[in-house]
């Protein structure tokens, strides 16, 4: 594993408080309809589970996995599907929630993929958005935090498979 030199962007407390103000607004917006939370795995485990405990509304989860990074850190333009829901989606209420939006890529494809399914509603909540880095335009309802167009890791991000571990998101201060 490469060990990174990593400066703190956003602290494991404004993390904490973000979500527990995304959730309430979240509550406000689906209080009385059943809503299917979306986990964009395996980067958003941690926000989606931390921010379905805040929603106080009738919630099931779901799990899809998309990649479009490979090993690198810039994405390869190019979306595939690597675990699909358990249950149709059709006539329901989508909550998706990712963990990062830079591209736009990604959420653009699942945007479109959940109507095809035909998806009641859908709305998306991301943990952080690079709108400086965004190519593609998607719908994005909620967000945690506007970030630079700088790599980061933590609270679920990789790299390399690593760093997910982290309570906190920090900036990645050296790869090239």
């Amino acid at each position: 594993m490469d060990h990174l030199k990593l400066k703190t962007l956003i602290s494991e407390e404004q993390i904490s408080e973000r979500v527990r103000e995304l959730g309430r607004q979240i509550t406000k917006r689906f209080k009385n309809e059943p809503l299917v939370a979306v986990c964009v795995l395996n980067g958003a485990i941690l926000f989606f589970s931390d921010l379905v405990r805040e929603i106080d509304a009738d919630v099931t989860c779901e799990f899809i996995g998309l990649s479009s990074y490979g090993a690198g850190t810039y994405s390869t333009g190019d979306v595939r599907i690597t675990a699909d829901f358990s249950h149709s989606v059709r006539n329901k209420h989508i909550l998706i929630v990712e963990d990062i939006i830079d591209s736009g890529l990604t959420m653009s494809y699942l945007q479109q993929n959940l109507k095809s399914r035909g998806a009641k509603s859908i709305t998306t909540a991301t943990l952080l958005h690079k709108p400086k880095a965004q190519k593609t335009e998607c719908e994005v309802d909620f967000v945690g935090f506007e970030i630079p167009n700088d790599f980061v890791v933590g609270y679920g991000l990789d790299y390399q498979g690593y760093y997910r571990n982290l309570p906190y998101i920090a900036q990645v201060q050296n790869i090239n």
